[in-house]
């Protein structure tokens, strides 16, 4: 959660039909799909990702026979404002709050009533009820059914928020004939389970999700890859081997069926020998990994120290010798960082041969533990939602000044992917897919050299509102930090 390594987040609607439609902050809406590709990474007019696995889910909680439901991604296509719906319901990250805001205003002015989710939403709930009728605050499985009667009877209002976390079984299928496929490289979002148990403190994953791993039924799992129409897809968990026995039995399970499919995982087990010979028999070809950062002290910080930077080189050597590919995600900006983390990292991972990287600035998202931290020591700059988006650096570094930060994640970029670092990684052995490895590193080559994104967001007057998740940490010195900040609101 919080942590997308590519894919904007979302906006929706519905009226007897339902009407979901993409969110991009900071503009009007878009005309066209010309104008939008100012806006995002596209190649051969597509999108690397499809954003709206979310979406995906929540529309297949809608009964068909009582609602129409019509897909609007804004990332790749304009909203219809004048389109006749009942509801319009808009699920947003951080970074796309604002736009989501927007939107939102925009259909109630019109007199459409409004419902917002996800996870930003979720956390600021009372902050969104500004701009909705009513906020799905964390999942949406147990109250669809109560929101839809109190919308047929005139009485949705307010936060809807279920008494306890779902059961993965018996799901609805992600409505995948809403996607307009053509615009994606990858459209299909596959769950085989929620929550994650390493509850690192930058990410909003436990307070959404837990930090217990409810796996899906394997049967349900294989109905949706099936049923999905895709043969390429990614397995959509926060981590995918956050249990043992459960992605074994679906690995096993996936042999012979011709899928080929990518996942993010922690490092604890992705060397792990039978872990990684059954992933490459499944058809595994890429994982995504969040080594954060090559400092032991950084990762104790920030509660991953279950990463070894002395043996991530090992590590993707080993994912390699079975043909997989790797993902590094690696993030800049941390208390324990100064200016000689930025070449020392690509210099490192470049040496390690990452199949492709994605750099981001620490974000201090609403409800992490980095969120109180650098609020009360008042270090937090901006509280412009649209700059929470990975890229900006929107509070005060400790190790460096905030232009540097900015200045230096754009070089780690154009480093990474600059041509002699693309020629010293091109996957000549081990069975890597030469052609997925292309289309990725073109993807994220183009997206290096847009600068638009990367900036030093300009000051603004704190948030009247405190953050109050859907679920507590289990950490008790964040625990606290939420109480004492819904306190002081409160007061």
């Amino acid at each position: 959660m919080e942590r997308a390594i590519a894919g904007p987040e979302i906006a929706s609607g519905w009226s007897k039909q339902y009407r979901e439609s993409h969110a991009q902050p900071d503009n009007p809406p878009y005309q066209s799909a010309d104008e939008l590709a100012d806006h995002a990474t596209h190649v051969f007019n597509r999108a690397l990702y499809s954003p709206l696995a979310g979406l995906l889910a929540v529309a297949a909680l809608i009964p068909r026979e009582r609602y129409e439901v019509v897909l609007t991604d804004e990332n790749i296509e304009g909203i219809d404002f004048d389109m006749k719906v009942d509801l319009v319901g808009i699920s947003a990250m951080t970074a796309y709050a604002l736009r989501g805001y927007e939107i939102a205003d925009e259909f109630r002015r019109r007199g459409v009533p409004v419902v917002m989710g996800g996870v930003h939403p979720s956390l600021m709930a009372r902050k969104a009820l500004e701009h909705a009728d009513a906020v799905v605050m964390g999942e949406a499985e147990l109250v669809m059914d109560r929101l839809l009667d109190d919308l047929d009877a005139g009485s949705m209002r307010g936060i809807y928020k279920a008494d306890r976390l779902c059961t993965m079984g018996d799901m609805p299928m992600l409505r995948y004939d809403l996607v307009k496929s053509n615009r994606y490289v990858n459209h299909a979002f596959i769950q085989t389970a929620r929550g994650c148990k390493q509850g690192c403190t930058f990410c909003a994953e436990s307070l959404m999700n837990g930090q217990r791993v409810r796996p899906r039924p394997i049967d349900d799992v294989l109905r949706e890859i099936d049923a999905c129409g895709q043969r390429r897809i990614a397995l959509n968990d926060a981590d995918f081997f956050g249990s043992r026995e459960h992605p074994k039995k679906l690995m096993n399970a996936l042999r012979g069926r011709g899928v080929r499919w990518q996942a993010g995982v922690t490092s604890r087990r992705a060397g792990d020998d039978e872990m990684l010979a059954l992933a490459a028999e499944s058809g595994c070809y890429m994982m995504r990994i969040g080594f954060e950062s090559i400092s032991p002290r950084t990762l104790k910080s920030v509660n991953k120290g279950i990463n070894q930077p002395e043996s991530y080189a090992r590590l993707v050597e080993k994912i390699h010798s079975h043909g997989i590919m790797v993902f590094g995600l690696s993030m800049f900006g941390f208390d324990t960082d100064d200016e000689s983390v930025f070449e020392a990292t690509v210099r490192f991972n470049i040496e390690a041969d990452f199949d492709m990287c994605a750099f981001s600035v620490l974000t201090p998202y609403p409800g992490t533990l980095p969120w109180y931290e650098l609020k009360r020591t008042g270090r937090i700059v901006s509280y412009d939602w649209s700059k929470y988006d990975q890229a900006h650096v929107v509070y005060k570094p400790a190790g460096m000044m905030a232009e540097t930060l900015r200045d230096e994640h754009r070089s780690s970029f154009r480093r990474f992917y600059s041509w002699p670092s693309l020629a010293s990684r091109f996957p000549l052995r081990d069975g890597r897919s030469r052609s997925q490895w292309a289309i990725y590193n073109m993807f994220m080559k183009k997206a290096s050299s847009n600068d638009r994104k990367r900036h030093v967001a300009v000051p603004t007057t704190p948030t009247q509102h405190a953050p109050m998740p859907p679920l507590m940490p289990l950490r008790r010195e964040w625990r606290e930090a939420i109480l004492d900040e819904a306190s002081d609101e409160a007061n």
